[in-house]
């Protein structure tokens, strides 16, 4: 974990280019409620989702890192099938 470097226990991260300081103890998905509870509620519901910088996807209740850098990002719906599109010719 990255030190601390902010006042009174606080962890500074940022969501979406945003600059955020919240409680020490807090989850990743609290600093994206502190900013975009609209998003907050999204992520928990499933219709959105949040990642690193790099954009790989991360678990929202994990512990927040001091100086981590959060994206909100659509959940997009995955295709386990390919659409039956093609037709044999007869």
């Amino acid at each position: 974990m990255i030190a601390d470097a902010s006042p009174g226990g606080a962890i500074r991260a940022y969501v979406n280019e945003t600059g955020v300081t919240v409680p020490a103890g807090s989850v990743a998905l609290d600093a994206v409620r502190a900013l975009f509870p609209e998003l907050a509620a999204a992520i928990h519901t499933g219709q959105m989702r949040l990642t690193d910088s790099r954009g790989l996807p991360i678990d929202a209740h994990d512990p927040l890192v001091s100086g981590a850098i959060y994206r909100v990002l659509p959940m997009r719906e995955r295709l386990d099938t390919a659409p039956d599109t093609i037709k044999a010719s007869s």
